[in-house]
């Protein structure tokens, strides 16, 4: 079996792309073999753009992220409104047919876990068929760890096993995000949680990839 990292989330724009961005250009770096997808694209491809950028343009935008709708809304919803539907088989048989010649292969979603991206089936259902590990993006502030709880419990035991979390730092702490990694550490004793540093709004993959506390979670990430 390859390897397969899903991205995923508590939320939509928690940082997923950041995430999934750097962690392919770490991969790339290390001489790693990796292929990245963005399956369902709404409202813009800046997503799927920045993970073809990380990837030197190894594949196609159109490989990269096959769907995509006008609307900023759920790619569901954006895809009926033209008169579109994406199906669970159409996304894993895209998948399956670009990932043979690859070590790893990263997925990103689109919103939260259970956001769904098209005709009856949402992240898990990707996660559970491709039989991934998730890495779920969760963002430092108030009333995530109430989010990032509900979210796990909607894996099943083997796969909520298999998660781990990465706690995207905010542009200034306040109180709870001070509080937050402590509490989740607390509360979820069992599950690695790695901090990820705020970059700043005009951050490059290069410059990023400089910062130590970047390298260390992508590292950890890399290696698991």
């Amino acid at each position: 079996m390859k390897r397969v990292l899903f991205v995923t989330a508590t939320d939509t724009g928690a940082g997923k792309t950041v995430l999934s961005s750097l962690l392919v250009q770490y991969l790339r770096d290390a001489a790693r073999s990796v292929m990245a997808f963005k399956p369902l694209c709404s409202g813009g491809r800046e997503d799927a753009r920045a993970l073809h950028a990380a990837l030197g343009e190894a594949a196609s935008l159109d490989e990269i992220n096959p769907w995509h709708f006008q609307a900023p809304l759920a790619p569901v919803l954006a895809a009926r409104r033209e008169k579109k539907q994406v199906t669970l088989a159409q996304v894993l048989r895209h998948i399956q047919a670009r990932r043979q010649n690859y070590e790893t292969i990263l997925v990103e979603g689109a919103g939260g876990l259970l956001s769904p991206l098209g005709q009856r089936f949402d992240s898990r259902d990707l996660i559970v068929a491709l039989r991934a590990r998730p890495l779920v993006v969760v963002p430092n502030k108030l009333g995530v760890v109430n989010h990032l709880l509900l979210t796990l419990a909607a894996l099943s035991p083997a796969i909520r096993s298999r998660a781990r979390i990465i706690l995207m730092s905010p542009p200034k702490t306040d109180l709870a995000a001070a509080a937050n990694l402590g509490l989740i550490r607390e509360v979820l004793p069992d599950h690695p949680v790695y901090v990820f540093p705020w970059l700043g709004a005009n951050f490059t993959r290069r410059s990023a990839l400089k910062l130590p506390a970047v390298r260390h979670v992508l590292k950890a990430l890399a290696a698991d």
